[in-house]
C-alpha cells in the first residue's frame, strides 16, 4: 500500500542473535588491538625507521607512522629501513591493515547496508510464509499462548505476533518470533502476514470488541483457517463465532470450572489443568480416523482413551451409541501420554 509515495505496508521483524552494540564494542576493541601490536612493534624496532624531516624518531613518530601505515600506504616522510623493520612492516602491518579495513567494511555493513540487507529479507521471509501461527495480540494471554507453543515444540520462526504497542512488540521480539506491529482488525495488516496461508490464527486482543472485529476482518480474508479467540463477557461468546470463530475460550468461565471441579474432589482441577498444560502427564489429541479403525467403536483405539467423536457438524461423546462405529471423516479426541506427542 503506498500513500503520497511511500511504502505504508506493514513489514515484519525478527531480532539477531547479538545486540549491534554488543557487535560493535567487540570492534573497536580488536581494531585497537591490532593497531597496538603494530604500534608496540614499531616502538621497540623504531632503530629500523629513518625520519627523512629530523633524522630523529620519537613517540610521536612512531604512532603517527603506524596509523599512517595501517590507513593508507604511507608519505615516505618516514620509512623503514632495516631488513627487521621491512619484513615487520611485510608480515604483520600489512595483514593488520587488511583486518583493520575487514573491521571498518563489516561495522560499515551492520549500520548501514544490513539495515536495507534485514528488510529484503524479512520481505522474502514474510512473502514465503506457509503454515505458520498467527497471535494477534501479545497481552497476557497472547504470551502465554506463545509461551506453550513454543514449549510443544513450535518453531519460534513459524509464529507471527501482531500487536499496536511497541513495548508489546519488542517482548515479542525477545523470543525470536516474527513480530509486526499495527492493527490486526486492518486488512492490510493481516494480509501482510499471509493470513489465508496461515495454520491457526489466535485472537487475544484484550477486549471483545475488537477481538469480534478481528475475527470479522480475519474470516473475510482466511475463509478456511482455524481461529480461536479469547472472549471475556459470556454474551459474546454467540458473536464471536457469528464472526467466524472456530474455537471461543472465556478465562473466566475456564477458571470457574477448575474452581468448581476442586468442590468435587481435590484432584479433579489438577486433572483438567494437567490435561491442558504441555508439562502434564496428558494430553488432549486431536486427529483424523485411521482407516484401520474404521467400524471400530471409540473404546477400541490403540492409541489412546478415546472421549469424543466429531461427526461433521456434530459432537459424540464416548458413552453415546454414535461411538459405537467409526466412520469415514470421524474426527477423534483422544487422551494420550504426553511422551506419545510429538
Amino acid at each position: 500500500m503506498r500513500a503520497h509515495g511511500i511504502d505504508t505496508t506493514p513489514s515484519l521483524r525478527r531480532s539477531g542473535s547479538t545486540p549491534i552494540w554488543v557487535s560493535l564494542v567487540w570492534r573497536v576493541i580488536l581494531a585497537l588491538g591490532l593497531v597496538g601490536i603494530a604500534l608496540a612493534g614499531h616502538w621497540i624496532d623504531r632503530d629500523g625507521l629513518r625520519d627523512n624531516v629530523d633524522g630523529a624518531i620519537s613517540f610521536a613518530d612512531v604512532l603517527y607512522f603506524t596509523m599512517i601505515t595501517i590507513t593508507t600506504v604511507g608519505y615516505g616522510d618516514i620509512v623503514p629501513v632495516t631488513e627487521q623493520a621491512r619484513l615487520f612492516d611485510t608480515f604483520v602491518v600489512t595483514p593488520i591493515r587488511l583486518f583493520v579495513w575487514l573491521i571498518f567494511l563489516g561495522t560499515a555493513y551492520d549500520f548501514l547496508l544490513k539495515r536495507v540487507w534485514e528488510r529484503w529479507r524479512m520481505k522474502i521471509i514474510q512473502s514465503r510464509l506457509h503454515g505458520h501461527i498467527v497471535v494477534t495480540g501479545y497481552g497476557t494471554s497472547g504470551t502465554e499462548a506463545v509461551a506453550e507453543l513454543v514449549r510443544r515444540g513450535t518453531d519460534p520462526a513459524t509464529i507471527v505476533v501482531i500487536d499496536e504497542r511497541a513495548a508489546a512488540i519488542e517482548a515479542a521480539e525477545a523470543c525470536g518470533v516474527n513480530v509486526l506491529q499495527g492493527d490486526a482488525s486492518r486488512n492490510a495488516t493481516l494480509e501482510a502476514v499471509q493470513v489465508a496461508r496461515a495454520k491457526a490464527v489466535i485472537v487475544s486482543a484484550g477486549r471483545d470488541d475488537t477481538t469480534i472485529l478481528i475475527l470479522l476482518t480475519a474470516r473475510g480474508l482466511a475463509p478456511g483457517v482455524p481461529l480461536s479467540a479469547i472472549i471475556r463477557s459470556e454474551d459474546n461468546e454467540p458473536l464471536a463465532r457469528q464472526a467466524g470463530a472456530t474455537t471461543v475460550i472465556n478465562p473466566a468461565s475456564f477458571a470457574g470450572l477448575l474452581l468448581a471441579g476442586s468442590t468435587q474432589g481435590e484432584h479433579v482441577a489438577d486433572y483438567i489443568a494437567d490435561l491442558a498444560a504441555h508439562g502434564g502427564r496428558v494430553a488432549l489429541h486431536e486427529r483424523g480416523v485411521l482407516a484401520a479403525e474404521i467400524g471400530k467403536p471409540l473404546s477400541g483405539l490403540s492409541t489412546g482413551l478415546g472421549v469424543r467423536i466429531h461427526r461433521g457438524e456434530t459432537a459424540i461423546g464416548f458413552w453415546e451409541d454414535g461411538a459405537k462405529r467409526l466412520e469415514v471423516g470421524d474426527r477423534i479426541v483422544e487422551i494420550v501420554p504426553s511422551a506419545m506427542l510429538p
